[in-house]
């Protein structure tokens, strides 16, 4: 019974491990992280098409999230993360580093200035941000984007 158990909790632990590891790879990290850019963005593109009732504190959210996640997603490219588990980042991201990082920090501040200008109160102010914030991603995901 004791060596059952114990070989059991060594394989979780195993199992375990293997999870933390994979948590951790870039590639993973940054998969992540676009869903949640990607949530953010299907959240306000549905207020802005009048798909989904305005909510405050919904957009609020969106844009902080994508605010917050293009100011750490650069960072989730370290050299020699270009291989490894599936991805759409381009290889081009590694060569043209500083106009990804540039891209990217634009994404942010475009969303806090969205913010600080105060949130967008109804769904045709949402469609306006959409028209600042939909041009960041667009051209981003054209030139670093492999697409599947």
């Amino acid at each position: 019974m004791k060596f059952r158990t114990l070989a059991a909790a060594a394989a979780l632990a195993v199992i375990g491990a293997g999870a933390v590891v994979a948590a951790d790879e870039p590639q993973v990290v940054r998969q992540e992280m676009m869903k949640k850019v990607g949530g953010a963005m299907g959240a306000l593109a549905g207020i802005g098409k009048g798909e989904k009732p305005y909510d405050a504190e919904v957009v609020k959210a969106s844009l902080t999230t994508m605010s917050e996640v293009a100011k750490a997603f650069p960072d989730q490219f370290p050299a020699g993360s270009e291989a490894g588990n599936e991805t759409e980042a381009s290889p081009k991201i590694f060569e043209a580093m500083d106009d990804f990082k540039a891209k990217s920090a634009k994404l942010a501040a475009d969303a806090d200035a969205i913010l600080a200008a105060g949130i967008p109160a109804d769904q045709a102010a949402v469609g306006a941000a959409l028209g600042t914030i939909g041009p960041n991603c667009a051209g981003c995901h054209e030139v670093y984007r492999i697409k599947k």
